[in-house]
């Protein structure tokens, strides 16, 4: 049995009782990376030499009566947007390879307080722009259930190597889906908070009303105390929201009697693979016995929210991209012989094909002529989108339904077609446009696959999705199923 099959809290008093060190997490790390990195391909730079001496740091620590945070010692992975001062940052793109940052995420000084060990940097679709981890310009990062399968994208290493078992638990980012799917496609548990909720200071920006940094980790437990230790208003982020951050544990009462459930037609309809459909019905049925009640609803402007999400995230990619530009920092081209040259050639060999789709796309509805008539109309879209889920908050507690329309696919298998690759995010994005937060839990397997159900809730009530998610953990035995590499 791993050191990380067990829950933190367990961890956590195995360190106090001396029972097991600081260092035997970090070797324990290392030594699953080692084993089973060269078939799962999740970690694009590793931290081992300071993990080991901030673990010994930590050990000498633990010698002292002392009371520790419960993330004390724990080895985590970041992905690869997340800003780490003295570890290469390369969101996934050649434009930034030898990034070398001088700064941290406030995400990462959270951490740093609660004394928890970075392990190293994971594999994404660059600038977070893809769906299975295909899009990264350094490797493809594959799925621990099928290494021919994808693991999701774009936080693909962060789902993998909580999974794979190299990890206790990873942060990821969610722009329309990216923490979830990716945790549905490994069988773990991601969760994207209400927007603001976490400081993005630090997270390369892809979309910037969209983006949102989550936890991924083996159990609804643990992803609450994650969720607790890096949230927060935060004067380095405008958008971060000043409000209070509860005990996400305390809300893990096991007790669902009277809660009312919505579950949006729109989202066990056309495309939804059968397996998925019965799992999540048979996941209603496990809420209904424990007192829950469900009924079926319409969340009727989903079916833009594909169309509003490429138009509004490439706007916003269109614009926070500007920045690389080869002049200030990241790749530059030998080869210009003028500025605009510089600039032509820089972005295209340094940016990658699916990037310089979303940027033309994003350039294009922003110009002159196109503006009203596709970004302003995505934007009033939108805002119909997040009306359908306040009518629908006003009577029900949370909504359910699949994470994703189909289990994993194979590697390859949807990188010729863009359009079907972007249609895999359609039940994750609305909650991106809307702000809420929503999780995604193992609820079943198909030939061999994981299977996500996704829990919603109203805008920073996190504790109650966390209280629907746990009492259905608790109820079945998916999160304890581990892929055999």
């Amino acid at each position: 049995m791993s050191l990380f099959d067990h829950k933190m809290t367990e961890l956590h008093q195995l360190l106090h009782k001396k029972e097991l060190s600081v260092s035997d997490l970090v070797s324990e790390s290392f030594k699953k990376i080692s084993e089973v990195e060269d078939q799962v391909q999740a970690f694009l730079t590793l931290n081992e030499e300071e993990a080991r001496n901030q673990a010994k740091s930590l050990d000498n620590k633990l010698m002292t009566d002392a009371a520790k945070g419960l993330l004390f010692g724990m080895p985590i992975g970041i992905k690869d947007n997340i800003v780490t001062k003295g570890i290469r940052t390369t969101s996934g793109s050649k434009m930034l390879e030898n990034f070398d940052p001088i700064y941290n995420a406030t995400v990462m000084d959270k951490l740093a307080a609660a004394e928890s060990i970075a392990i190293g940097k994971l594999n994404m679709d660059e600038f977070a722009m893809g769906s299975s981890t295909e899009n990264s310009a350094f490797q493809k990062t594959k799925n621990p259930w099928n290494v021919e399968t994808v693991p999701g994208g774009s936080s693909g290493g962060s789902a993998a190597s909580v999974a794979a078992g190299e990890v206790l638990f990873s942060l990821g980012s969610d722009t329309g889906g990216s923490i979830r799917q990716p945790a549905s496609f490994c069988g773990v548990v991601g969760l994207k908070p209400t927007y603001g909720r976490i400081s993005r200071f630090g997270l390369i920006a892809f979309a910037s009303s969209l983006d949102q940094i989550g936890p991924i980790t083996r159990t609804v437990e643990d992803n609450a105390y994650v969720l607790e230790a890096i949230s927060g208003v935060d004067s380095m982020d405008s958008t971060s929201a000043n409000v209070p951050v509860p005990s996400f544990v305390q809300a893990l009462t096991g007790d669902i009697k009277g809660l009312k459930i919505a579950v949006p037609k729109e989202y066990l309809g056309e495309g939804v693979n059968e397996e998925v459909k019965q799992s999540v019905l048979a996941a209603l049925k496990v809420l209904e016995s424990q007192g829950a009640t469900w009924e079926e609803v319409s969340l009727p402007h989903s079916k833009y929210a594909l169309a509003t999400y490429y138009l509004l995230s490439s706007s916003e990619a269109s614009a926070n991209l500007a920045r690389f530009d080869g002049v200030r920092y990241g790749y530059r081209t030998p080869n210009a012989e003028n500025l605009i040259d510089l600039y032509k050639k820089t972005r295209s060999e340094g940016f990658g094909e699916e990037v310089k789709r979303r940027i033309m796309l994003g350039t294009f509805a922003l110009s002159s002529g196109y503006y009203d008539a596709y970004y302003k109309k995505a934007q009033q879209v939108r805002t119909l989108i997040k009306k359908d889920f306040e009518d629908v908050f006003e009577k029900y507690d949370v909504i359910v339904g699949p994470t994703t329309p189909t289990p994993a696919f194979k590697i390859g298998e949807k990188t010729s077609d863009p359009m079907t690759m972007y249609a895999n995010d359609i039940l994750t994005i609305p909650v991106n446009l809307a702000g809420v937060p929503a999780i995604s839990v193992p609820c079943g397997f198909s030939n061999g696959l994981p299977l996500g159900l996704q829990i919603i809730g109203k805008h920073f009530d996190e504790s109650t999705i966390y209280r629907v998610a746990h009492v259905f953990e608790q109820s079945t035995d998916y999160h304890k199923q581990k892929p055999s590499l």
